[in-house]
């Protein structure tokens, strides 16, 4: 068989890969804390039919190795954790991290918190403070935040995590702080659904995990904005851009295959 065909081949589930991430991106263009993917390829293995010959003194010039490529496969699937929009929603427990870092949240009785960026929390009717899927926000220092005590009416954020609690005397308290944790490589993360990320030994060092205080310049955590939250980073006009190009590109590898496959007819008409 020719090596074109498993090269068109290679080609086309190449980009439709690329074209599952694009779709994912913008299936995800409004929710919150959403960060983009990209595919990048890179070509498989070639076939050396000649190989390179060195310079002989001046009686002979050097020779190029001859290669044959054999088609191309996805390189990395990447996640670019840029910032996203800022979206005022004035809610005291919508919050945006302006800066580096990811809120920690986990389960009574988890060990290990995920982490996330989409701040959109609230209180439950047992007074904690949650997410949307009812995940417990953990404080600096890694401790779930307790329940917030019946005398308090109401609550803001300061930029450095700190719960500034209402109580119904009028007097205004200092609660646990909000705590974010610092990631290395973000790239690194695990997606694991529900705008969650897991820990992983390629995001820190041995994977560890270490809820520390926001807007802190010794641990380089951002700012906490409380009345906001952070969108989607995703990008329509260049994410429309590329499906283009992965759509022109799948259409190409698929005419290899057909003129691959017009060779190959040709050839069976030898007999005739």
């Amino acid at each position: 068989m020719l090596r074109s065909m498993y090269s068109g081949v290679s080609g086309m589930r190449g980009f439709q890969t690329k074209l599952d991430v694009i779709g994912n991106n913008i299936a995800n263009v409004n929710t919150v804390g959403f960060k983009a993917g990209r595919v990048m390829f890179k070509d498989i293995m070639s076939q050396t039919v000649g190989g390179a010959t060195a310079p002989n003194g001046t009686a002979q010039g050097g020779i190029n190795p001859k290669q044959i490529g054999l088609g191309v496969t996805v390189g990395s699937i990447d996640t670019i954790h840029l910032g996203g929009s800022a979206m005022t929603t004035n809610q005291p427990l919508d919050l945006r991290i302006d800066g580096d870092g990811f809120f920690a949240v986990q389960l009574e009785g988890q060990t290990t918190p995920f982490l996330t960026r989409a701040g959109n929390f609230h209180i439950d009717a047992d007074r904690n403070i949650v997410t949307g899927d009812g995940m417990r926000v953990v404080a600096s220092g890694g401790d779930i935040i307790d329940s917030l005590d019946d005398t308090v009416t109401g609550l803001t954020v300061a930029q450095d995590g700190t719960l500034m609690l209402a109580k119904n005397d009028g007097t205004i308290e200092q609660g646990p702080k909000i705590g974010i944790v610092k990631v290395v490589n973000p790239e690194g993360l695990e997606k694991i659904g529900g705008n969650l990320y897991r820990m992983t030994g390629n995001a820190n060092p041995d994977g560890a995990l270490e809820v520390v205080d926001a807007n802190s310049t010794e641990f380089g955590t951002g700012a906490v904005i409380s009345g906001q939250l952070e969108m989607s980073n995703v990008e329509l006009t260049g994410e429309f851009t590329e499906m283009i190009v992965a759509q022109r590109g799948f259409q190409a590898n698929s005419r290899i295959i057909t003129t691959s496959d017009e060779v190959l007819q040709e050839v069976v008409n030898l007999k005739r």
